[in-house]
């Protein structure tokens, strides 16, 4: 039977897959978590984004949205703003967390390109960027806590969600809390892990094991030597300068999105915290160099900042995330670069999968980990067509490094398919239509039309194009509804932080 499970590694990979299985199987004593943390690694802690998903993981192991927002330095997210992707020449187009208005019922795509082509097609389609344009928070001050008006996210401050999530699992979850160094891993016949070897408490056994150690992936690379499937031929970025920057003013308006502006040789993310903002530099360290990098994230910020933090990875996943007796979620599974902020969402839906699938017995545990490790390398092969495709339809020609990323050889086929049937009809559920799909139909419609993608329309009895403009007139009038009614995101959060949200 599975009745130890041990995490190793902390951060946020580490605690929220903690919490995840201490709140569905901790009850009772049927399993007992243990996580054991290095006090000498310090997260990478760099502001992070994440997806509406963040919600229901929280509600589910019973963090509390008002003490989140407080703790954290949490501001709300509503989707993401890509400035100057195109061509560099003031462009702009938004990707929201809000399904367009009448999504699946009429085909949007084609009306728009009929006869709204001047407007963007996610102002056309959607309320959100309305919002985001306005900086206005998703939801009243009278509205529950995790319910929502618009859709929404977080912007947080990640070294302290780490810490909020340490101090729940271990005082309202019961998870067996380990400070410690792992000098060795010690095997069983089979070849399963028995436990790993601390130098502070001597051996910590476990019948499932799980790999949060980041970038070193100590049991599945190290150990097992998983291989790492290096995709830097498909996405070149592989270095990121990062650093805060503090308000102007105390009052300063929050953005209600993360804005990624597009940069010569790579992209500059802008996130807005309440006390703060967090920016950086992510960019291919082949096509320029560090100081060049770094000349151009102080000319975006404008003002004197602090010397930038250089983090490097390589991009790319595991050919297995799940081996013998060891899965591995996080930085250990792998990562691509934070365009779309895909990181911690991956990290929320393997937590959930292995949370909900959880093998009662030694024998299930092969059957589970092959449905593991074909959801997931599915989905890290989407993620890498979702963020390839930002690139593939840039119309830059200011550095080699868009010219390359247009070039065929560097194109995933399956994107390169999707793109050849997206020229006479629009993206739909039947191009990604598996359940709890990373990116739905609908972030393809926004990027591929945001950015200026042509979608030649043969009329179909299926489009109803005079629906279409229907919902256009929805979400207009949703938009002047939701302006005149929604507080700033600074006003919600400071109201949440004297006075809270209600518990529904």
């Amino acid at each position: 039977m599975i009745r130890q499970i041990v995490i190793v590694g902390g951060g946020s990979a580490g605690w929220l897959t903690a919490g995840l299985l201490a709140a569905e199987h901790g009850a009772g004593g049927r399993v007992q978590v243990t996580l054991l943390e290095s006090p000498d690694t310090p997260p990478i802690g760099v502001g992070e984004g994440t997806w509406p998903s963040m919600r229901d993981t929280l509600r589910r192991i019973g963090v509390s949205e008002t003490d989140f927002i407080r703790a954290c330095d949490v501001s709300f997210k509503q989707g993401s703003r890509f400035d100057g992707w195109v061509s560099g020449d003031g462009d702009y187009y938004f990707h929201p967390f809000t399904l367009p208005q009448g999504y699946g019922d009429a085909n949007l795509a084609a009306a728009w390109q009929l006869h709204h082509h001047g407007v963007p097609f996610a102002d056309m389609a959607s309320f959100q960027p309305h919002l985001c344009a306005h900086a206005r928070a998703p939801k009243q001050v009278v509205t529950p806590e995790y319910a929502s008006v618009a859709n929404y996210g977080y912007h947080l401050d990640a070294g302290k969600f780490g810490q909020l999530l340490r101090s729940h699992c271990i005082d309202k979850l019961g998870v067996r809390h380990v400070l410690g160094h792992v000098s060795a891993i010690n095997a069983q016949p089979n070849g399963d892990i028995a436990s790993v070897q601390t130098r502070e408490h001597g051996a910590l056994a476990g019948d499932l094991f799980v790999d949060c150690t980041g970038m070193r992936s100590l049991l599945l690379g190290g150990h097992y030597e998983v291989a790492f499937l290096n995709q830097r031929h498909v996405l070149f970025n592989d270095t990121a300068l990062a650093v805060q920057v503090p308000y102007a003013r105390e009052d300063a308006p929050i953005a209600s999105q993360t804005t990624s502006t597009a940069q010569a040789n790579g992209w500059i993310w802008d996130i807005g915290l309440p006390a703060r903002r967090g920016i950086g530099h992510v960019y291919s360290s082949a096509h320029t160099t560090d100081e060049a990098a770094e000349r151009a994230l102080r000319a975006y910020i404008g003002q004197e900042c602090a010397s930038p933090r250089k983090i490097s990875f390589t991009p790319g996943y595991r050919a297995r995330f799940w081996d013998h007796n060891v899965v591995a979620i996080g930085l250990s599974a792998g990562f691509i670069e934070p365009l779309e902020a895909s990181a911690l969402a991956l990290v929320e839906l393997s937590a959930a999968m292995l949370a909900d699938d959880l093998p009662a017995t030694r024998e299930e545990m092969d059957i589970v980990a092959r449905r593991f490790n074909d959801s997931f390398t599915y989905r890290w092969e989407r993620v890498i067509d979702f963020l390839k495709l930002h690139y593939v339809l840039s119309r830059r020609v200011d550095a080699d490094y868009w010219h390359e990323h247009r070039a065929g050889a560097s194109i995933p086929d399956r994107l390169r398919e999707l793109l050849l049937l997206w020229r006479h009809r629009p993206p739909s559920r039947n191009d990604v239509n598996r359940i709890e799909e990373v990116f739905p139909s609908a972030s393809y419609q926004y990027v591929l039309y945001g950015m200026g993608f042509v979608t030649a329309h043969a009329p179909r009895q299926a489009d109803q194009l005079d629906a279409a403009e229907g919902y256009f007139r929805e979400a207009a009038a949703l938009t002047r509804k939701m302006l005149g009614a929604l507080p700033g995101n600074r006003e919600l959060i400071d109201h949440i932080r004297h006075h809270g949200l209600p518990n529904i």
